[in-house]
């Protein structure tokens, strides 16, 4: 069945069995010069391997995947992939990506490391592997840590010491999935950072995120515009309670800040006291502002 085979010795059978979790995926998958003295690796067809259904990572870059395929081409598959035997095929731990670059340069065959491992097991191996690779982005990172967690019943604490992370780190991680949906499609195509969804989290009202995501996507927000609006926000929020006769002329000044809005292209809000108000007007970068100027000076 397999054209090549590399049977190791016996007194080293035991050594990954030894390897404990939560060291880092040095721990968990032999280097290339480890493996030639403490596994065995075969050469499996293509169409043995089947991906594996809990692969914590959903997308794969094609530009990141048609850079590995140019390596594969000049230099070949340098590090097997890490699979475990599930009937008569072989299920995909680890190295999906190979598995995937090997499938489009029509590669009949690719190294394998057999592993026999749990459900648990094996995610761990895969998250550990995208993570200290840094192939997850922050959701999925998150969905995979929530999978552990409701599957497998772990604690923060014993998935940090699995994944070789702070406790707050995977905490600060599963808060991203309390964001809405249209957010997280957007830290998912890397539109959003991490930074801006935590700064994104210090706002309750959902309607707010997804308004502030659309303006962080189109004007290319840095994370600290994104927070200095987020304070403006909770000031202007204050500012409200202080102020309750600003609610008497309420439908005027909304058809007012419609008005401005209108000619100039940009947020604005307008707020009454009982003695004073005033007018803020928003913008987003240098040029923003100098054409905000020219139109009110043109106007």
């Amino acid at each position: 069945m397999f054209l090549k085979e590399q049977i190791i010795s016996k007194e080293e059978d035991n050594i990954m069995e030894k390897r404990g979790l939560g060291k880092g995926i040095s721990a968990l998958i032999p280097q290339q010069h480890e493996i030639v003295n403490q596994e065995r690796i075969i050469f499996l067809k293509l169409e043995q391997i089947k991906p594996n259904p809990l692969q914590p990572r959903e997308e794969i870059d094609a530009y990141n995947l048609n850079e590995l395929m140019q390596s594969i081409r000049e230099k070949g598959i340098i590090q097997p992939v890490l699979v475990r035997q599930k009937g008569e095929l072989y299920e995909l731990i680890a190295g999906e990506r190979r598995w995937r670059a090997a499938k489009l340069l029509n590669l009949k065959e690719i190294p394998a490391l057999i592993k026999n491992s749990t459900d648990e097991e094996s995610l761990e191996l895969a998250l550990i592997e995208n993570i200290q690779r840094q192939n997850l982005n922050p959701i999925e990172q998150a969905r995979a840590y929530q999978y552990l967690i409701k599957k497998f019943e772990l604690t923060q604490e014993r998935l940090s010491q699995i994944v070789g992370k702070a406790r707050v780190s995977i905490t600060n991680i599963l808060r991203l999935l309390k964001l809405p949906q249209e957010v997280q499609e957007e830290i998912k195509r890397g539109k959003l950072t991490f930074a801006h969804a935590r700064a994104l989290l210090e706002i309750e009202n959902p309607d707010d995120q997804r308004e502030l995501t659309r303006d962080i996507v189109a004007n290319c927000l840095s994370v600290k515009e994104l927070e200095d609006i987020i304070r403006s926000k909770k000031q202007d929020k204050k500012l409200r309670y202080k102020s309750p006769s600003s609610t008497l002329n309420e439908p005027y000044l909304l058809a007012r800040e419609e008005q401005i809005q209108r000619i100039l292209g940009t947020r604005v809000k307008i707020y009454q006291g009982k003695k004073r108000g005033y007018i803020r007007i928003e913008f987003y970068s240098q040029e923003d502002l100098e054409r905000i100027l020219s139109t009110i000076s043109s106007e």
